[in-house]
């Protein structure tokens, strides 16, 4: 049996695909999405599909939690994105799988700069770097990374996990968390966003 927080992202990421194939590419990645719009603006949305990498990830054993508009998406928001973000640990230990899971993905990385990094597990370690992976771009971030005070090393231990076929399991921040991520963030996006998740019935495992 399919979760429904895979449904949405399944029809949603479907719907993303058939909206930006109807237009010109931009030439924008998602880290020059507008603070309003967000990456459904972007080329970020042209194919997009965050399944493979999250296939990647469950297959090589790392538990990194979806946050951003995904998880919104997870959670019931009606809002596209083009874009998936990750949080996990940042224990050394586990940079490893995670750097195999984005190589056997054909991710490629590069740091805050934009400038080209190697995947390798130390790449990782940085408290944000961003990924370009067929079907998928973000950012994968730890929790040294500044978020408005907001302990976000918390949330991955409140982390809700979404099972689909053939036992792939997807973690995704609680609504709680993500509204409260939302609000530290404070972009029109984010703060309209958090307004629709709040007004939302919370999901039965949040």
């Amino acid at each position: 049996m399919i979760d429904e927080p895979l449904e949405r992202l399944r029809a949603a990421a479907r719907r993303t695909r058939e909206l930006a194939g109807n237009r010109a590419v931009t030439g924008l990645g998602h880290e020059d999405a507008d603070d309003d719009v967000g990456t459904i603006g972007t080329d970020g949305a042209l194919g997009f599909d965050p399944f493979p990498l999250l296939q990647a990830l469950h297959d090589h054993g790392v538990r990194a939690v979806v946050i951003g508009q995904v998880a919104g998406i997870m959670h019931g928001s009606t809002e596209l994105t083009g874009d998936l973000d990750l949080l996990w640990d940042g224990v050394p230990e586990h940079a490893p799988a995670l750097a195999a899971a984005f190589a056997s993905a054909g991710a490629r990385l590069a740091d805050d700069e934009g400038r080209p990094v190697a995947t390798r597990p130390d790449s990782f370690l940085r408290p944000k770097v961003r990924f370009t992976a067929p079907g998928a771009g973000g950012d994968c971030c730890t929790p040294a990374l500044p978020w408005g005070g907001l302990r976000v090393r918390d949330c991955l231990d409140r982390a809700i996990t979404a099972t689909g076929p053939g036992g792939l399991e997807v973690h995704y921040v609680s609504r709680e968390d993500l509204i409260r991520m939302r609000r530290a963030l404070g972009r029109p996006k984010d703060l309209r966003r958090a307004d629709e998740l709040a007004a939302l019935a919370p999901d039965r495992r949040s």
